[in-house]
């Protein structure tokens, strides 16, 4: 299912495409940044990624999961 749904909550984020050799970048790569994911992706964690039909999925470790949790929480 894509879009909004039941247990899906919208995050404010930005997406970029870096392009290789440009503003620091070593690769070309996606670039996803937002409050929201910094606190439940600390920096230089590291994690799963992969395609699906109507984007990308990006798989949570437990301590992940722990953070989002803790912020779902909050949320309500």
């Amino acid at each position: 299912m894509s879009g909004p749904g039941y247990g899906k909550k919208p995050l404010k984020i930005r997406a970029f495409l870096h392009e290789a050799g440009k503003s620091g970048a070593r690769i070309t790569h996606i670039d996803i940044e937002g409050p929201m994911i910094s606190k439940i992706i600390r920096p230089g964690e590291a994690t799963y990624c992969a395609g699906k039909q109507a984007g990308a999925f990006i798989g949570l470790k437990k301590s992940m999961l722990a953070r989002a949790n803790r912020l779902l929480k909050r949320k309500k």
